[in-house]
């Protein structure tokens, strides 16, 4: 009987998590922290998705934006452990698998800077096409 309620509450997870993949057509992470182990884990997580298929925009604020910078601070650049990666580097990554990338309207103007202190392949948001990502019901929000 035992046995017979695991296999069952497995196979009803399983299903629930099939089942929300499914639900999410989009994803949208918000990237805010400036704390270079927070920003390394959402690019991991969002090449994860981005892996599996869902179609990814990354949207980067205040210190989330400076990972987007060509003269990015080292805390963006520097190896981490355990696999040496960056939070630049897998934004790179994420760019490079179709991902659209940008940085707020406003972090450019506050930083004195214009679009070409970013790296390629990071524009800046326009503000109504972002709230109507982020307002789409199919879309999943993941904000760090």
């Amino acid at each position: 009987m035992t046995r017979t309620f695991k296999a069952t509450a497995v196979a009803l997870m399983m299903t629930a998590s099939a089942a929300m993949a499914e639900d999410a057509a989009s994803l949208v992470a918000v990237v805010t922290d400036g704390d270079a182990q927070t920003q390394l884990m959402s690019m991991v997580l969002t090449n994860q998705a981005i892996d599996r298929g869902v179609p990814t925009r990354i949207l980067l604020c205040g210190p989330g934006g400076d990972i987007a910078l060509a003269e990015a601070p080292e805390t963006a650049t520097a190896p981490q452990p355990p696999r040496g990666a960056s939070p630049q580097g897998l934004l790179k990554a994420a760019i490079a698998k179709g991902a659209t990338v940008e940085v707020c309207a406003i972090y450019l103007p506050g930083k004195g800077a214009d679009a070409s202190a970013l790296i390629e392949g990071v524009g800046v948001a326009e503000p109504p096409a972002m709230a109507e990502a982020l307002l789409d019901r199919t879309t999943r929000i993941w904000s760090f």
